[in-house]
């Protein structure tokens, strides 16, 4: 197998792993290819981490790292289905983010970059700063002013150089690019390095089964990073002939803002206009997804489905998580209102359901929730 490189999606430029870029000149997206296969025998025999798998990630440098990953795999009580939910709000940051952000932060400071940019919704922007702050690398995240207090105190907590927006998400994102210039963009939608930390989801969770993939993967979606990531691991375990085939990616969007699940039901290539409203899914809430046609392609090429969810939905499955010990933020909900969706149309086989993001992330929002 040829070296791992970057290659642009749009023009098929390549670039070294070693360039320190994150968009290709002609402005198309980057996407790291040829990663070598994994020998599940010799993963077995290391430290229960992320990292069991790295040389199946194409990025360079000694890891940076909180010992993070193996998060559990719990089987829970459906008579539809072998249902499993992937705790990945147990990760040091409280969100499965921490994935993308050991792996780009890892392969950031090989590069020597010393600052990065990153605009999030809140869990993307604290799982950076957590891990600059680990390396000993500086940033300024950007995020929506009115993101939960909790995850913007734990941004500035963290070291980093917080910049408040007001406005929409994509005026967050505008604010981001402008500011990164020349510089070195760290986001979690744009840079290809994030996805290779990402897609270890699908390496857990085939592990965890005992080297097999479940029948169907449910997670929720918003600029696509854990479904584009697990999409790519389980890729590349079925390239490397580990597994046979590809689960269905089953992913799920609030109904307040679905521009991506709306362009699935029409049969389009790219995501829609959306108008979007109000909605507890917060971490979702994306209304052009820059990598929107690659979520589609991935649930196509899967076989697997798009789905909305009401606000109505969301909470009831949040109550009802909540009630059974499992303590997460409202955007995680999505999925669990999604897998009852697509249990109740599908039952039978293994489900495995993505829980994304701790509810300590929201204490002030499940606060007004529980009154």
């Amino acid at each position: 197998m040829s070296d791992p490189f970057l290659c642009c999606s749009a023009c098929d430029r390549a670039y070294a792993l070693s360039d320190p870029v994150w968009r290709c000149v002609c402005g198309g997206l980057l996407d790291a290819v040829a990663a070598p296969p994994l020998d599940p025998a010799a993963v077995g025999r290391r430290p229960p981490t992320l990292w069991r798998y790295r040389e199946a990630m194409a990025i360079l440098g000694e890891p940076v790292t909180f010992d993070e990953g193996m998060t559990p795999l719990v089987r829970v009580p459906d008579p539809r289905a072998e249902v499993f939910y992937k705790l990945d709000y147990l990760f040091p940051s409280g969100s499965f983010k921490d994935r993308g952000a050991a792996a780009l932060i890892t392969h950031v400071r090989s590069l020597g970059v010393r600052r990065v940019v990153e605009d999030s919704s809140g869990n993307a922007g604290a799982a950076v700063a957590a891990y600059c702050a680990r390396a000993g690398v500086a940033c300024d995240i950007y995020a929506p002013a009115s993101a939960s207090r909790g995850k913007l105190a734990q941004i500035a907590a963290c070291g980093a150089a917080l910049h408040p927006i007001p406005g929409t998400r994509e005026a967050v994102a505008a604010a981001a690019l402008k500011a990164a210039g020349a510089g070195y963009y760290a986001s979690h939608s744009y840079n290809p390095f994030f996805f290779q930390g990402t897609k270890t989801f699908a390496f857990e969770v085939c592990e965890q089964l005992g080297w097999r993939p479940p029948d169907a993967l449910v997670l929720p979606a918003g600029n696509g990073t854990l479904l584009l990531g697990a999409h790519l691991g389980f890729s590349d375990l079925r390239a490397g002939g580990v597994i046979d085939r590809l689960p269905r990616l089953i992913a799920a969007q609030a109904s307040a803002c679905a521009p991506v699940c709306e362009a699935f039901r029409q049969g389009l290539k790219a995501p829609v206009k959306v108008e979007k409203r109000e909605t507890l899914a917060e971490g979702i809430a994306v209304a052009e997804p820059v990598r929107g046609g690659q979520m589609l392609r991935a649930v196509r090429e899967t076989k697997g489905e798009m789905l909305t969810v009401s606000e109505e939905e969301t909470l009831k499955a949040l109550r009802r998580a909540w009630r059974a010990g499992v303590y997460i933020e409202p955007t995680s909900a999505v999925a669990l209102a999604a897998a009852e969706q697509w249990l109740d149309e599908n039952p039978g086989g293994t489900v495995v359901v993505a829980l994304t993001g701790s509810g300590l992330k929201a204490t002030e929002k499940i606060v007004q929730l529980l009154n």
